[in-house]
């Protein structure tokens, strides 16, 4: 596809194993013939599921979806470690797994600590010195990373036949799912390494319907642009707040707006002739400050 053009709006994409989140998003973009396209949070190869993919404008708010909560399907496999803590290496270390029961495993979900401290593994692409750690862990070498304050909202245990343990998680951005399958092991007094990762789904697309590969290639252009969710899609936590037509100028020219007094905080912001128009931040002394605002082209299209 040799014409590219700009496409706005958002794919839930059901990301497949074995093919990295830039690769997903490159194969995205041509289906759509768009010019312009990102994710919101990587996956694995290693790891399937949800990665919504914004397109053109939406791209400017993909971090709401970076900054969000999501969920996740995890298969642990106790009684072996590797280096990455997933299958990407070999196992460097095995032990013998205890007699547990799967009333011991809920329990040990139930009391894990919601809010802790986790320090990122060494297989992740978090730069030091202007290097991935991924790199250094590969030449076999080890650096210091500092912890990271996360929160666990939910695990639910769904089966246990050992030495596989499958449970779901739900979390704060910046969870390492490959790190939390080690600690929660410890707490069981043994190791593990993840086996399976599926991403289920991110605020506020929990449930959503998602599209694989196959069927996007199915539907002609026309169909999978009409698939894109709205700009806005992601921004449904923020209140909306609605501007006079005689307002919209002074906004896109990036001047502050007198408002009537109401809760400060980020708004929505829309017009009734323009529809969408972008975010913005409502202050404590009344006045409405542009944030972040979408092209004047995509309100005329």
């Amino acid at each position: 596809m040799s014409d590219r053009a700009d496409v706005h709006g958002i794919l839930l994409l059901d990301k497949p194993l074995g093919l990295s989140s830039a690769a997903a998003v490159a194969r995205a973009k041509f289906l759509l013939g768009a010019r312009k396209a990102g994710h919101t949070g990587s996956l694995d190869p290693l790891a399937s599921g949800m990665l919504p993919v914004c397109f053109g404008e939406a791209t400017k708010f993909g971090a709401q979806l970076l900054d969000a909560d999501k969920t996740y399907r995890l298969i642990a496999r106790l009684g072996e470690r590797t280096a990455s803590a997933d299958l990407e290496s070999p196992v460097i270390e095995t032990r013998a797994v205890p007699p547990l029961t799967r009333a011991a495993i809920a329990a040990a979900l139930a009391d894990f600590p919601r809010d802790y401290d986790q320090v990122p593994p060494m297989h992740s692409a978090i730069k030091q010195a202007g290097k991935p750690l991924y790199e250094y862990a590969r030449a076999g070498v080890t650096r210091e990373r500092a912890a990271r304050r996360i929160r666990i909202h939910a695990l639910t245990l769904l089966e246990w036949r050992s030495p596989d343990v499958e449970f779901d998680v739900r979390c704060s951005k910046g969870t390492y799912m490959r790190v939390l399958a080690e600690d929660l092991a410890l707490t069981l007094g043994n190791i593990a390494h993840l086996t399976g990762l599926r991403r289920l789904g991110v605020v506020p697309f929990e449930g959503s319907p998602q599209w694989i590969f196959e069927a996007l290639e199915g539907l002609s252009l026309q169909a999978r642009r009409a698939a894109l969710l709205p700009v806005d899609a992601a921004l449904g936590s923020s209140p909306r707040y609605d501007l006079e037509a005689s307002q919209v100028t002074a906004l896109r020219q990036g001047r502050t707006l007198n408002v009537p007094a109401g809760a400060p905080g980020t708004v929505r912001i829309y017009s009734d002739e323009l529809g969408f128009l972008g975010l913005g931040e409502i202050e404590v002394s009344g006045r409405l400050v542009p944030l972040r605002l979408i092209s004047a082209a995509v309100n005329r299209a």
